[in-house]
């Protein structure tokens, strides 16, 4: 624990620096990166304990957009927007988690379900386009510089709120992974059966941390929306959004805590070089090439990069030399 201290100070003071030092261009993929981050970290509470959703873009629509209209609508700020489009994604896990968990749904039929989620939403966002815009997208009313409207035309503002959402939820995560959840949850993903008859409440725990996930995921779709000032539902929710979620956690290793982040900065360099290659003479090339790694990954790499990482680095230490 000791040995961690001073490079995670060091590491913390370099992203400090950091965007005072980069070029508008790199500080936006920066502040992408992190958000990002966020959202994938999120998708991996559930993901490492065997509950894969492959819906998360309804959670992160549905807090980009609440936020979004509240605040065109009836001018809402989004300190009070942002938690009621969490409120509604938490309203939607329960919905969707009650009976999936109370019904033993898991595997590749709760997949599935998740799935028909993520597109429900997605296609009631395109249908309300009257109000949201439809596949056209909305923008968020500008007011320019506004703490009241998380409005900053100064990127580094942004940058140190996504900072700050990013090492909020690496705690989290951490305390999640050493408390005594942590237990059950891993013996769930093993078999609910036996973890039942230990004694540990199943649906309570599966629905715990689903409504964690999805309130988080939110989150981080409302800060992306503020961000980048508009929504479409083909950036921020449906089938897209939801598979590039789950390749990014699995791709950066979602049983790490720095995995979903490599995930997200593999994303954002594959994106970036997708649409330096090709432009917009291939529209579909990164959910493709999103599907046909997420398979490769999970054949060969199921642990993700960092996974791979940390047991190279296991077999290179050298053996403890046994006490005389």
């Amino acid at each position: 624990m000791s040995r961690a201290i001073i490079p995670s100070g060091v590491g913390l003071a370099a992203l400090l620096v950091l965007p005072f030092l980069l070029p508008d261009y790199f500080l936006h993929i920066a502040i992408q990166v992190l958000i990002w981050s966020f959202i994938y970290t999120a998708w991996a509470f559930m993901g490492r304990f065997g509950l894969v959703s492959i819906g998360h873009g309804a959670f992160m629509g549905v807090g980009a957009y609440v936020s979004a209209l509240l605040w065109n609508y009836y001018g809402v700020t989004p300190w009070l927007g942002i938690p009621a489009g969490m409120a509604l994604s938490v309203l939607l896990a329960l919905v969707i988690g009650y009976p999936c968990f109370r019904l033993r749904i898991i595997g590749h039929y709760f997949a599935l379900v998740t799935l028909a989620l993520g597109q429900v939403v997605a296609l009631f966002i395109v249908a309300a386009r009257d109000v949201t815009g439809g596949s056209l997208g909305m923008t968020p009313r500008a007011v320019g510089f506004s703490w009241y409207a998380l409005q900053f035309p100064d990127r580094r503002y942004f940058y140190f709120i996504a900072l700050v959402l990013w090492l909020v939820v690496l705690a989290i995560r951490y305390r999640v992974s050493h408390g005594m959840r942590h237990a059950a949850l891993e013996a769930i993903g093993e078999d609910e059966t036996a973890a039942a008859a230990a004694g540990i409440d199943v649906m309570r725990e599966k629905l715990r941390v689903t409504v964690i996930s999805a309130a988080i995921t939110a989150m981080g779709g409302s800060i992306y929306a503020q961000y980048v000032n508009y929504l479409n539902p083909e950036t921020v929710s449906g089938v897209g959004v939801s598979l590039q979620i789950v390749f990014a956690a699995i791709a950066g290793g979602m049983y790490s805590a720095l995995g979903p982040t490599v995930g997200a900065l593999l994303t954002l360099v594959l994106t970036e070089g997708l649409r330096i290659a090709f432009g917009t003479s291939f529209i579909g090339a990164a959910n493709t090439i999103y599907g046909i790694l997420l398979i490769l990954f999970i054949i060969f790499m199921p642990r993700g990069i960092v996974g791979v990482m940390e047991r190279l680095a296991a077999r290179r230490a050298p053996a403890a030399t046994p006490a005389e």
